[in-house]
């Protein structure tokens, strides 16, 4: 189902209609999407305050800090959207996926490791070089809920069209060999499924605008280079 064929199943009547329109018109409002930037981020933020007077000076805890400012920057400071879904599945599918991995936490379970050190490592620093250099990339343009800012074609975008979503992905990789246990598959398979959907729902949107189908049309692969 297109995602314009899915926004209308929810507004069967010309008055829920014009309301969903109207909805759809405020988003795009620079300071209500700033709004929204700020209390979506704040999950993120929150940690980082709370727990400040513990933060020590060591390479984990930094690197948390960097990547925590950079989401919160990017999002405050975002680019206003041209279009944005009013879809009430997609904001909700938007809310799970966004907020998945505090939810994991709670959910997992101890589990073995079933990889070397090594590897997992190797894993870590891939994964924490690939999240600076995907969200660099695309810079103000972020956004939790489908829609339409700056379309990008630099830096990680050259090769894939969702990059951070492969960073994750990689991510996910390493905790399952990192804590490996059938309940915790399960658990982070789950966050796999809820990125690679969000990605279909969010091209659903994109690829309406021409210049977004032709990027799509450049780069074909949508997690992993010259493979999907």
């Amino acid at each position: 189902m297109s995602v314009q064929r899915a926004e209308n199943s929810f507004v069967p009547g010309g008055t829920i209609a014009e309301l969903a329109k109207r909805v759809g018109d405020s988003l795009k409002n620079p300071w209500v999407d700033k709004a929204i930037a700020a209390v979506a981020v704040f999950p993120f933020i929150y940690p980082v305050v709370h727990h400040f007077d513990t933060l020590g000076f060591n390479i984990p805890d930094m690197v948390y800090v960097l990547q925590t400012g950079l989401l919160a920057g990017t999002m405050v400071f975002r680019n206003p959207p041209r279009r944005v879904t009013a879809n009430p599945l997609f904001w909700g599918l938007a809310f799970i996926a966004t907020y998945w991995g505090f939810l994991a936490i709670g959910l997992e379970g101890p589990g073995e490791r079933v990889a070397p050190e090594w590897l997992l490592n190797i894993i870590t620093a891939l994964t924490l070089a690939g999240i600076f250099w995907a969200r660099i990339s695309l810079g103000r343009n972020i956004g939790f809920v489908p829609a339409q800012r700056e379309i990008v074609t630099h830096g990680m975008y050259r090769y894939i069209r969702h990059p951070i979503y492969a960073v994750i992905f990689v991510s996910i990789a390493g905790a399952m060999m990192q804590r490996w246990s059938l309940r915790n598959a399960l658990v982070l398979a789950g966050g796999v499924a809820l990125f690679a959907v969000k990605s279909f729902v969010e091209e659903g949107l994109l690829k309406q605008d021409a210049k977004y189908a032709a990027y799509m049309k450049k780069v074909p692969y949508r997690f992993i280079p010259w493979v999907f």
